[in-house]
């Protein structure tokens, strides 16, 4: 197994790119931490997770509160005594707007959990990484980085910066064994998209339309988006730090 005896700390992980995520490193040996809001598809996750002869652990968390970060680490410590990786997956998409109908609470909350949450979970677990000389931080930014929409500019932003987050923490990192990086997935088939459907069309009538624009001619599988977060947690990828990883069908 590829990530045996390493502890994974997953946000976001209760549905969608984190749940697979997370289910993908527990088939791998990891231990998995579910970082999450939704208590009941976090505990689902934790069942499934244990089901595979792995530990799992389920924390509340709002990983936009420093506070409530630091005391979700400190109980990842208390419980395994390290953490290996990482995956700073938790967001929120936000409506379709033009940046005059953005509102400044709507600016702050995107960037906030888009944002801010990786800022913080990194800053709270590199101290334990970098005193055990190993670790694997994972950034889930966008697409919409590199290639951003014209009516989601918090969010585009937000993403922008998560790529340019982990550059900069990955050069710190670097001397500690540590690698970071930022993984950029395409359009892909989840509940977060569901923001962004237009009123009147149905889930798989917008992703039909969704896989013209993109040169494979379909959507992500949330499971495609695990296989490239498998090979940046794994040591497969030992010699890989401060890039980004687009995970797009070819859509840039």
């Amino acid at each position: 197994m590829m990530l045996s005896n390493r502890v994974a700390i997953v946000t976001g992980g209760a549905r969608g790119i984190g749940r697979a995520i997370a289910i993908k490193f527990a088939e791998e040996g990891a231990a998995i931490v579910i970082v999450d809001l939704r208590d009941d598809r976090g505990r689902e996750g934790v069942k499934q997770i244990t089901g595979l002869k792995v530990k799992g652990l389920y924390i509340h968390c709002d990983v936009s509160n420093g506070q409530q970060v630091q005391k979700m680490v400190d109980e990842v410590i208390s419980t395994f005594g390290k953490i290996d990786i990482l995956v700073n997956n938790a967001a929120i998409s936000p409506p379709e707007n033009p940046i005059a109908q953005v509102t400044e609470e709507e600016w702050d909350k995107v960037l906030a959990v888009n944002l801010k949450s990786a800022f913080l979970c990194c800053k709270a677990v590199l101290p334990h990484m970098k005193k055990q000389k190993y670790g694997r931080i994972i950034n889930m930014s966008s697409v919409g980085a590199v290639s951003p929409a014209p009516f989601m500019p918090d969010y585009g932003a937000a993403k922008a910066g998560v790529v340019a987050l982990s550059r900069s923490v990955a050069l710190d990192a670097a001397p500690y064994n540590i690698n970071v990086n930022a993984l950029l997935p395409g359009i892909t088939r989840t509940e977060l998209h569901d923001a962004v459907i237009p009123q009147g069309q149905t889930r798989d009538e917008h992703f039909a339309i969704a896989a013209r624009l993109v040169p494979l001619k379909r959507v992500a599988e949330p499971e495609e988006i695990a296989g490239a977060a498998l090979f940046l947690a794994s040591e497969l990828s030992s010699y890989v730090t401060g890039d980004r990883i687009l995970v797009s069908g070819g859509l840039q």
